[in-house]
């Protein structure tokens, strides 16, 4: 079986994990560790939204749909990672690696539109309140929600087509953890910028467009809650966004540096980091920034805490 002029069995090797086993017990527990709060801690915000009647609302339906959307994110990736540290082999077939790729940067893409569509959210409701309750329906979140994941994909499944199609060189082996973008690429045995720039209409499709549109909305949010006279007003508009824009600073920050650049500027030892950065920290810290700078999320942890030291004591 092949795909172009590849062996579906071909493998890939990764280089990026540490080899004393002192540091792969080290790597291991602290991947372990981080993943099991991002379950947690997302876990919690989909429970709490779907069990507590006052947050059956847009805004948290969207942010019950993020928390759905990157476990599923993190369970591409790392499942694979922690594999990856106990095994002595470090390799994934081609098929393996396009497969991780497609969904990887599909659900990361989905991220990025979903923070577009909360942005759009939050206009309304500043901007618009009266027509909000009329404008941003279930309905309309759910199609939201359903274009995010589909565009995301599609995207990806173009973009990794385009990618496994190009030669690889001889030399198979991936410095990085998992298959992603700017590692798999760096093995083309090409230098055409045609390539280059392909991959890189894709990223802004998936980055800088959904980024554009949510600095738009915010511009018309602060132009909006700028008129707002009282002190007290305008601290409530803000805070209500606050925790949005914390989460879209750290997303695209990480995005835009791994995927809005040219191939010639990959270091393999700082893109490790980075990607370690948004696969696990960007995870981590969603849920935490929606819980402690929200009320009504802070609120509804203190009743599920002590619903469940009720049960526990009868």
């Amino acid at each position: 079986m092949t795909w172009g002029n590849h062996s579906l069995l071909m493998e890939f090797v990764f280089l990026a994990y540490p080899s004393p086993p002192e540091l792969r017990v080290l790597f291991f527990l602290g991947v372990s560790l981080v993943y099991i709060l991002i379950i947690g801690g997302n876990v919690f915000i989909v429970v709490a939204i779907h069990t507590e009647a006052r947050l059956h609302t847009a805004m948290y339906y969207f942010l019950g749909s993020l928390s759905g959307i990157e476990l599923c994110y993190t369970a591409v990736v790392v499942p694979h990672i922690l594999t990856n540290i106990l095994q002595s082999e470090k390799t994934i077939t081609l098929l393996g690696c396009a497969t991780q790729m497609i969904f990887f940067i599909g659900l990361g893409s989905a991220d990025c539109f979903l923070l577009a569509a909360m942005a759009y959210d939050r206009y309304v409701a500043i901007c618009s309140p009266l027509q909000y309750p009329l404008t941003v329906t279930l309905t309309l979140c759910v199609h939201l929600v359903v274009a995010s994941v589909v565009i995301g994909l599609f995207l990806s499944i173009q973009l990794v087509a385009f990618i496994f199609s190009l030669p690889f060189c001889r030399a198979r082996t991936i410095e990085h953890f998992f298959c992603d973008v700017p590692p798999v690429m760096h093995l083309v045995c090409t230098n055409s910028h045609i390539h280059e720039r392909a991959v890189l209409v894709e990223a802004t499709l998936a980055i800088a467009m959904p980024f554009f549109f949510i600095a738009t909305s915010y511009a018309f949010i602060v132009a909006a809650v700028l008129k707002i006279h009282s002190a007290a007003g305008r601290h409530r508009a803000f805070s209500t966004c606050s925790s949005h824009l914390s989460v879209v600073l750290l997303q695209y920050g990480c995005c835009a540096f791994m995927y809005l650049r040219p191939n010639s500027s990959y270091y393999p030892k700082q893109d490790q980091f980075i990607s370690l950065v948004y696969t696990l920290g960007t995870p981590l810290l969603n849920p935490l920034i929606y819980t402690l700078r929200n009320r009504e999320m802070k609120g509804t942890l203190g009743r599920v805490l002590a619903r469940n030291c009720l049960s526990q004591n009868n």
